[in-house]
């Protein structure tokens, strides 16, 4: 069976703890999409950990992680992350690398960085991971292919000749950059064929042959619902899809096969980044203390470092992102970040132009946007440890329940704590 884990919302939904969780009962892990610009946070027996990269279930010894076609595979920084989990005790990860993904690229993080810089005050907030330069070659067909790599180099530096004269004309005269040396870039490119040729597969072959075999196969998203570069808050977007729907296309198998989508869910909201949030909290002091109490070490973004946006629980959006996913389950994490409250306002609506609406609108249409709150009472203790959801605090329950009801979609699981054994399972 195949199942999708993905987020609701705008990223930072805790996906990582979740799809370590639902590795342990899967066969193979399948990152589709996105690459280095976000990262799943993993608190296990090795440790904590920040994985941008790698699946998140390279921290078992019976599964096999796959690079799926749809991912930007920035390959150094690949290399790096396996290097950095096996120094700190953790079993090397049997990778495949898709034969189909396409390389991030150093001139694709040179580009990220001119773009934001001549931008300005209207840049996008980038990660400068080289994610949109990327996505951007991909489409334009100019991108280069793992299966490229492997290529004699007469046709190799023909390619090279393509793409340097159409880049290096932007680096003279738009950007005033130093330009791309075609040499250097060929060596390069014979440097990431030698690291990743152990690796390298059909991996569409693999993953239909291993279907047949009844093996259980995880994707794993990235990112979340409102940062979709089609149903999100464009433009300030990230620039491959983060629904499920996409995870058949970015690892190569037949979209009936996806019986089951994961839908993680925070009890709260957080954002990194530029965008239309509309249940964000102002008042810097009363967020500040949300972003404190908020996740492991408080609510700072695992590939950035940088402080969260917070916000209230935002039905209106998370019910848009549970629709876009199409959630068959929720898990809704970080619950006991908000045992603190005395009360908790809950965005239940969106006033736009003197009407209230419940159906998330366009960006343009956002921007205008209000919330309207319901607040419902807080439980005021510490949640961490309790095992059973019949008892967690009568108050917590009702926020879950209230959740659960605004939404349309089950609640499975909760998440009240850090480590993997910090978890709730509802009938």
């Amino acid at each position: 069976m195949v199942t999708a884990i993905v987020g609701a919302n705008w990223g930072d939904e805790g996906k990582g703890k979740i799809t370590d969780l639902l590795a342990k009962e899967s066969d193979i892990i399948v990152r589709f999409q996105g690459g280095s610009n976000a990262g799943h946070t993993i608190i296990n027996n090795y440790g904590k950990f920040a994985l941008h990269l790698l699946p998140s279930g390279v921290f078992y010894n019976h599964t096999v992680n796959v690079i799926g076609n749809g991912v930007a595979l920035n390959i150094p920084y690949l290399f790096n992350e396996i290097e950095g989990i096996i120094k700190r005790g953790a079993p090397a990860p049997k990778l495949f690398i898709s034969d189909r993904a396409q390389v991030v690229m150093p001139y694709h993080i040179a580009f990220d960085e001119y773009e934001e810089e001549r931008l300005g005050k209207q840049s996008f907030g980038s990660t400068k991971s080289g994610i949109a330069p990327f996505y951007s070659d991909k489409y334009a067909k100019t991108g280069i292919q793992v299966s490229e790599l492997f290529l004699d180099d007469e046709k190799l530096k023909e390619k090279i000749s393509r793409i340097c004269t159409q880049k290096n004309i932007l680096l003279k005269y738009l950007y005033n950059k130093p330009e791309i040396n075609e040499d250097e870039l060929l060596e390069t490119l014979h440097s990431y064929r030698d690291i990743v040729a152990p690796y390298v597969c059909d991996v569409s072959a693999f993953l239909r042959k291993s279907l047949a075999e009844g093996k259980d196969i995880l994707l794993e998203g990235q990112l979340g619902s409102l940062k979709d570069p089609d149903h999100g808050i464009y433009p300030m977007v990230t620039s491959s899809s983060t629904l499920a729907a996409y995870g058949a296309v970015g690892a190569g198998i037949p979209p009936y096969e996806i019986k089951r989508i994961v839908t993680v869910v925070k009890a709260y909201s957080s954002a990194v980044g530029a965008g239309e949030f509309v249940s964000e909290i102002l008042d810097e002091e009363e967020a500040d203390k949300l972003r404190k109490h908020g996740g492991d070490g408080g609510e700072y973004g695992a590939t950035t470092g940088r402080p969260r946006r917070m916000g209230w629980f935002d039905a209106v959006a998370t019910r848009y992102g549970c629709q876009m996913q199409g959630a068959t389950e929720v898990v809704l994490t970080v619950l006991d970040c908000l045992g603190y409250l005395k009360e908790i306002p809950v965005c239940t609506g969106y006033e736009i132009d003197g009407e209230v609406v419940n159906d998330f609108p366009v960006t343009a249409k956002l921007a205008k946007a209000k919330p309207v709150y319901e607040v419902l009472p807080g439980w005021e203790s510490d949640i961490c440890g309790i095992t059973e959801y019949e008892k967690l605090p009568e108050n917590c329950r009702r926020y879950v329940e209230f959740i659960e009801k605004q939404i349309g979609v089950p609640v499975k699981m909760v998440s009240n704590g850090p480590k993997r054994t910090d978890i709730i399972y509802r009938q």
